[in-house]
C-alpha cells in the first residue's frame, strides 16, 4: 500500500485550511496553494485553491479507461505535475503537431478533424502507477471535438475546449499539482471536506490498472 500517505498527504493539505477552521485553529496552510483534480467519474476539471473548488471544467478521458501502460491510450490515474506548456499566444483552435503549431486554425466541432488545438499541458507522473505518463505524451489540450466533452472520448490526454484551455493555461504555473481520480470530485455533494475521502478511495482501488 504504497501510495496510502501519498494520498492522505494531498487529502491533508487540500482540506487544511477547512479543518484548521472547524478545529478554530489558524491554518498553517501556505497562501493560495494550488492544484488541479481531474475525475473521471464525472468528466470534469477543477480549479483548486486552499481546498476550495474555484472553476470547473467539462472534459474528456481516454475511451479506453485508466491506466498507464504503454500503448493502451488510457488515462493514468494518480498525483501528477505540469511540467511544461506548449502553445503560448496561439489562436484558439490553432493546430498543434508534434508539439509545433502547424498555423492551420479549425473552428469547433470541424466535421472530421480531431488534432491536439490551442494549448497543451505536458503531465509527468509522481508515483508508480503514472511513471509513464510524461513519455506517453499524456497532456490536458484543447480539442475541436467539443460536442463529444463530457465523456470518455480521448486516446489517454484530458481534452478540453479551446476557451477553457486557454484560460486554464494562463492560469497554471509549471509544477502545478494534477490529480486524476476515478471517483467524484472532492467535496462534490457535500460541504464536509471530509467526504472527499470517499472520492480519493477510488484512486487506491483504480490505480493497480494496467
Amino acid at each position: 500500500m504504497p501510495r496510502i500517505p501519498t494520498i492522505l498527504t494531498l487529502l491533508l493539505t487540500a482540506f487544511a485550511p477547512q479543518i484548521a477552521a472547524r478545529a478554530g485553529e489558524p491554518s498553517s496552510t501556505p497562501a493560495a496553494q494550488f492544484q488541479i483534480v481531474v475525475s473521471v467519474a464525472e468528466q470534469k476539471l477543477a480549479v483548486v485553491r486552499d481546498g476550495e473548488i474555484l472553476k470547473k471544467y467539462t472534459v474528456s478521458t481516454s475511451r479506453f479507461g485508466v491506466g498507464d501502460s504503454y500503448g493502451s491510450y488510457r488515462t493514468p490515474l494518480g498525483q501528477l505535475k505540469v511540467t511544461d506548456k506548449i502553445g503560448t499566444g496561439l489562436a484558439a483552435g490553432a493546430v498543434i503537431h508534434h508539439r509545433q503549431p502547424t498555423g492551420e486554425i479549425l473552428s469547433p466541432n470541424a466535421p472530421g478533424r480531431d488534432p491536439i488545438v490551442s494549448r497543451i499541458l505536458w503531465l509527468s507522473g509522481q508515483e508508480a502507477c503514472n511513471r509513464n505518463a510524461y513519455e506517453r505524451c499524456v497532456y490536458i489540450h484543447g480539442t475541436p471535438d467539443e460536442k463529444h466533452l463530457g465523456r470518455p472520448m480521448s486516446f489517454g490526454c484530458i481534452r478540453m475546449r479551446s476557451t477553457d484551455v486557454i484560460e486554464l493555461y494562463a492560469e497554471t504555473p509549471v509544477g502545478t499539482n494534477v490529480s486524476i481520480v476515478s471517483g467524484r470530485l472532492p467535496g462534490d455533494g457535500s460541504s464536509s471536506p471530509f467526504q472527499a475521502l470517499f472520492g480519493f478511495a477510488d484512486l487506491l482501488r483504480g490505480a493497480k490498472a494496467p
